[in-house]
């Protein structure tokens, strides 16, 4: 058997070390989570909601209740992946409400994602703003929320005028620094704010604005980013904070458990959307330059 030289040996091993670190993960620890495949995803969809619709399983002509699409269904290519310069991009058309959920469960991590709204809207708003999200700490069976189409999780708004708004998905609850609401004005996030609670089982709506716009004007692509830790979490946009979290919760139906791991899930909402660049990175603290902030 011949011997390989010893500098041959050395430039395979760099050569398939590179390989396996560029397939598996990017520079600094980040991984990549998107692929042409949805390989590290899951989907549910649940209903073509209608206008009127009142939060109850809607029914056929005969008053017969209609049952959810499902998991893993990709109806009328609800969740496709399309190429922009040779990378990856996921295209949802919007046309049923539901997710792609990631199959694995996340604790303490970067995540950041591109984001950009399509043209084309569906009922039950095709008079409404775009809208979308990332739902986090995703747990349990979806449906279980007002449109039957989600996961109880905590919600990082995405919607034209409203990037890094929060919602409470099901009977999620948390904590956030902002202006207290007052009468019909909503509750708006500023760090210079205490903490107050929302959601389920709270003396608040599981609604609060985000602390200023930072998205990128004419529907430009925008780089969102969640940073979670020990139930606390940040909602940035464009490298910009809009909004401070802790104390993430939810109501078992008779007292508050931790909600700090879960799935993350990308929302299909009526509204055409396209998510790229998805990526993630495990952190063991909250980064020292966020820290501050709680």
């Amino acid at each position: 058997m011949k011997k390989i030289p010893l500098v041959i040996a050395l430039a395979l091993l760099f050569s398939l070390t590179s390989v396996t670190k560029n397939t598996n993960s990017s520079e600094d620890g980040w991984i990549n989570l998107l692929d042409n495949n949805l390989s590290k995803w899951d989907m549910y969809l649940s209903y073509k909601h209608q206008n009127g619709y009142s939060g109850k399983v809607p029914t056929d002509a005969n008053g017969v209740e209609i049952p959810p699409i499902g998991y893993n269904k990709n109806v009328n290519d609800m969740f496709t992946v399309v190429q922009e310069n040779k990378e990856p991009v996921l295209k949802v058309s919007g046309e049923y409400y539901g997710c792609v959920f990631t199959k694995e469960k996340f604790k303490n991590y970067r995540l950041k994602l591109k984001v950009k709204f399509g043209t084309k809207k569906w009922e039950p708003r095709t008079d409404k703003l775009m809208d979308a999200g990332v739902l986090y700490h995703s747990q349990g069976e979806a449906g279980v929320d007002y449109w039957r189409a989600w996961m109880l999780s905590q919600e990082f708004q995405i919607m034209e005028g409203h990037f890094g708004d929060y919602w409470n998905i099901a009977n999620a609850a948390i904590d956030i620094r902002a202006y207290i609401p007052e009468g019909s004005m909503n509750a708006v996030a500023d760090e210079s704010q205490q903490f107050i609670p929302f959601g389920t089982h709270t003396e608040n709506t599981g609604f609060c604005m985000r602390k200023m716009r930072a998205e990128t004007s004419n529907n430009g692509w925008t780089e969102i980013e969640l940073v979670c830790f020990e139930g606390k979490s940040l909602h940035i946009i464009n490298g910009k904070v809009v909004m401070v979290l802790q104390n993430s919760r939810y109501f078992d139906g008779e007292k508050f458990q931790p909600l700090v791991e879960g799935k993350i899930q990308l929302q299909s909402e009526a509204g055409e959307v396209y998510y790229k660049d998805i990526k993630i990175k495990p952190i063991n603290k909250m980064p020292a330059e966020f820290e501050k902030l709680f």
